[in-house]
């Protein structure tokens, strides 16, 4: 699978997503101080994020300090569904019930161990439509569309 990574900073929790990444298989398209380019957290999130919305990744993960920042710029950029994740069983419904396309992690509040936990349940579920969530997801389609105005 095809993933956009970025950050605002470049840490040994980045290195080690990455690293882990590229020995699960995945090709990756990698943004911020992850290729030493400087940049702020929002223009990291617009960039993972219209990657995966135009196709060049099919999903994107991304970093910042708490993690909000990056989940917030991200989710502004229709057709993404991003999710902070600070265990393996929100990511686990992160994708289950909100088809989430985005992972945000915090570097402050994450370990190694933990976002390999987190990773491990983001990529073992899948989104399972059904009336329910099919019916929310809808609604925030609505949302983007209204605003898009």
């Amino acid at each position: 699978m095809k993933i956009a990574v970025g950050s605002d900073e470049k840490t040994l929790l980045t290195d080690k997503v990455v690293a882990e990444l590229g020995e699960r298989g995945h090709e990756l398209l990698l943004f911020g101080p992850l290729v030493d380019e400087e940049m702020y957290w929002p223009e990291v999130a617009r960039q993972v994020a219209e990657a995966v919305v135009q196709g060049t990744a099919e999903e994107g993960i991304l970093f910042c300090w708490t993690g909000t920042g990056v989940s917030l710029a991200a989710n502004k950029v229709p057709g993404i569904r991003a999710a902070l994740c600070d265990d393996a069983d929100t990511a686990r419904g992160a994708r289950l019930w909100n088809n989430a396309n985005v992972l945000c992690l915090s570097l402050r509040r994450t370990s190694q161990v933990m976002a390999l936990e987190i990773l491990d349940q983001w990529f073992e579920t899948a989104f399972e439509p059904n009336e329910v969530d099919n019916a929310c997801l809808a609604q925030v389609e609505g949302l983007e569309r209204q605003y898009l105005k």
